[in-house]
């Protein structure tokens, strides 16, 4: 298969930068695919599962806490808020973000940043659920 170049950045550092062969992303407006000389876009993404295959076929996936991506030339460039390897996350720690996540929004105080906890309480549940450990109570 034909590879292009895909760089990932988060606000604190370079995560990957190198050939692809595909790479599968959570756009707001629905998962998209990404291969060889594909149109020249830019989109936001949604908190979701990133899947890349790299060239010798083999797959890799990664939660992401939303950002953009833009592909042009056979180059893409994402910018995500954060990025982990499925294998990394700590399912115990995930349930424990979702608890506390569910306790302030279930608060209600005006101090509460109410975006700040529905973001969290939406990373938790993604890595929950792409570790296979989400369960909707």
């Amino acid at each position: 298969m034909k590879e292009f170049t895909l760089e990932i950045l988060t606000p604190s550092k370079k995560f990957f930068s190198g050939p692809v062969t595909s790479i599968t992303v959570p756009g707001t407006k629905g998962e998209f695919q990404v291969l060889y000389n594909h149109a020249p876009i830019i989109s936001t993404l949604d908190i979701g599962k990133i899947k890349i295959t790299d060239t010798e076929g083999k797959e890799q996936i990664y939660a992401d806490g939303g950002g953009v991506i833009e592909v042009q030339h056979n180059k893409v460039l994402l910018l995500v808020n954060s990025i982990e390897n499925v294998s990394d996350i700590d399912a115990a720690r995930a349930k424990k973000s979702l608890e506390r996540a569910k306790e302030r929004l279930a608060a209600k105080k005006e101090q509460i940043d109410f975006q700040r906890a529905e973001l969290s309480l939406r990373r938790a549940v993604n890595r929950l659920k792409l570790t296979g450990s989400y369960h909707n109570n």
